[in-house]
């Protein structure tokens, strides 16, 4: 993952578009500590900090079509990966470090033109399978509670000219993926306040209507039966708590408890068994 960031950004600095002296200069993402002497003209893009971007974070799970219906998975996580660029020079006195500066400069110049990662520079797996999300770049920005003084002396070098990159990939760290079957038809049934009606509809696990079920107000004695399509109704029923006994051949009975009122007219009952 990270190492593909790297070719990704060494693709950026390779482009053919990129100046000269940009593309004839090394790219290393070595630690530059003390013991980092590059023989060459070198573009050091050191990764030092990895963490979740939380102002991106999307609590939803994500919903996909599938030819069989859709997929349900956690949402990605989205995460910042900063580097810290520097240049470096094999000449010696004031030719080091205007070779340093200008190089610098360049890479400043020329990354600055990416805030979105082009897709053609994306390396393995961050082009494999496509990122769910745009690959956005912040360059030479300022992060706070951050000292550079600090940073140095733990790299055991003395301070020198460098600005920071950092790059916003996608993660998918879950594999738990939820399947639905294809929703096949949507029923809209209409209540009137003025004149309510207790009634619902009786369906088996797979959502299919039973039909002639007898479902019973077990404490006023009240039945209706469902017809074709599943659906009963209960005239006559005061607001309240109840409970509901379905009887239908072939299954179980199955007792619900329901709540009827002005705003909850309507009740599904779902039968289990065959």
């Amino acid at each position: 993952m990270f190492q593909d960031l790297d070719e990704t950004l060494k693709a950026i600095l390779d482009d053919a578009s990129a100046p000269a002296d940009l593309r004839a200069a090394d790219v290393s993402f070595d630690t530059p500590d003390k013991n980092y002497k590059p023989a060459e003209a070198t573009v050091n893009l050191f990764l030092h900090d990895v963490s979740e971007n939380r102002s991106l974070r999307d609590e939803a799970r994500v919903l996909t079509r599938t030819n069989d219906g859709y997929a349900s998975r956690l949402p990605s996580l989205r995460v910042d990966c900063s580097y810290l660029a520097t240049a470096w020079s094999a000449q010696a006195g004031g030719l080091k470090a205007a070779e340093e500066h200008r190089l610098l400069g360049l890479t400043l110049l020329w990354l600055s033109r990416f805030p979105v990662v082009d897709e053609r520079f994306l390396r393995g797996t961050l082009a494999t399978p496509p990122q769910a999300y745009p690959l956005p770049t912040m360059v030479a920005q300022v992060q706070e509670n951050r000292s550079s003084g600090e940073f140095w002396t733990a790299l055991g070098i003395a301070p020198r000219p460098a600005f920071p990159i950092t790059v916003t990939i996608t993660v998918e760290p879950y594999d738990e993926v939820e399947e639905f079957p294809p929703v096949q038809k949507i029923d809209l049934r209409s209540t009137s306040v003025e004149h309510p009606l207790f009634r619902g509809v009786v369906i088996d696990q797979s959502l299919v209507p039973v039909p002639a079920a007898t479902v019973s107000v077990t404490e006023t004695g009240a039945q209706a039966t469902s017809g074709p399509d599943g659906e009963f109704a209960v005239p006559g029923l005061e607001f309240g708590a109840y409970t509901l006994k379905v009887r239908a051949a072939g299954r179980p009975d199955e007792q619900v408890a329901v709540t009827y009122a002005a705003d909850h007219q309507t009740q599904t009952v779902v039968l289990s068994g065959p």
